[in-house]
């Protein structure tokens, strides 16, 4: 099962900030009350039985001190920046496998947390950002893409060539290298290395030249309030090409920086990524 983390951190801010107003506004002067009562019944009050009448309950106590960190977090993670993860080589070569990224979230406007609903706009997402979105089929999960088109472009991608609005997208080739093993063809498959330019941003694209390209091929028009997208790795990215389109409100935002790579838990994290996401 997908864990809902902004949900799971929005019950425990909404949770221990209860508690927090609670001791504020009752539990408190219920212990100052009890103190007060215990002095006026004695004629030389015990010090340490002061102390337990004044003393917070554990669970009083852990709420107050973790309700504003948590509250930080929310507010950051929000409405400010929020880190990720690549889990995938979908977006090869710009990003790697392990790298944790930056994402600006009010890039395209405040939404709030768990809904996902806009309360303020800003920028929309333009051709060549590289967008952070909620999977259309499972909104648990975040996917990470280049958005290619924008509502109401005509995007094609035949031969492993790509055109909007009936005008190629202008490419040249960078390199061609091998791959590592993989047992499907027998050896080290071929690909190269493209510089391509969408939306005034030059960013580098993948194309496997042994894998077929003919089940990612077709024509598609952006609907108003969607978004066409696709992975840099282009024959290897599960993208619009075969699920369709990115609604707004799917939208997370846009990555701007590489700031560690981890690709897994015995690896040394290491920097040789860091820098802006082109």
């Amino acid at each position: 099962m997908d864990l809902n983390f902004p949900l799971i951190l929005v019950v425990l801010v909404f949770a221990t900030g209860l508690v927090a107003l609670a001791d504020r506004l009752v539990l408190a002067p219920r212990r100052r009350l009890a103190v007060s009562q215990y002095r006026s019944r004695v004629d030389e009050p015990d010090t340490s039985t002061i102390d337990d009448l004044k003393r917070e309950p554990v669970w009083v106590e852990s709420s107050k001190s973790v309700f504003p960190v948590l509250l930080l977090v929310l507010v950051l993670r929000s409405f400010l920046y929020e880190p990720f993860q690549i889990p995938s080589g979908s977006m090869l070569p710009t990003l790697e496998v392990g790298d944790f990224i930056l994402v600006n979230k009010h890039s395209y406007g405040l939404r709030l947390p768990v809904v996902g609903t806009k309360i303020f706009s800003v920028n929309d997402p333009q051709r060549g950002d590289v967008m952070v979105f909620k999977e259309p089929a499972n909104p648990n999960i975040n996917f990470i893409k280049r958005v290619i088109g924008l509502p109401g472009d005509t995007i094609r991608y035949m031969n492993k060539t790509l055109t909007v609005n009936g005008e190629r997208v202008p490419e040249s080739f960078v390199a061609e290298r091998l791959d590592d093993y993989d047992p499907r063809f027998g050896g080290r498959p071929v690909y190269r290395i493209y510089d391509e330019t969408i939306g005034g941003v030059t960013h580098e694209i993948r194309k496997d030249m042994m894998i077929p390209n003919r089940r990612a091929e077709g024509e598609w028009v952006v609907p108003e309030g969607k978004y066409f997208v696709m992975g840099d790795n282009r024959d290897r990215s599960n993208d619009s090409r075969f699920w369709g389109f990115v609604p707004d409100e799917n939208v997370v935002g846009k990555a701007v920086y590489i700031w560690m790579h981890w690709p897994s838990w015995t690896d040394i994290p290491n920097f040789r990524n860091n820098g802006p996401v082109q």
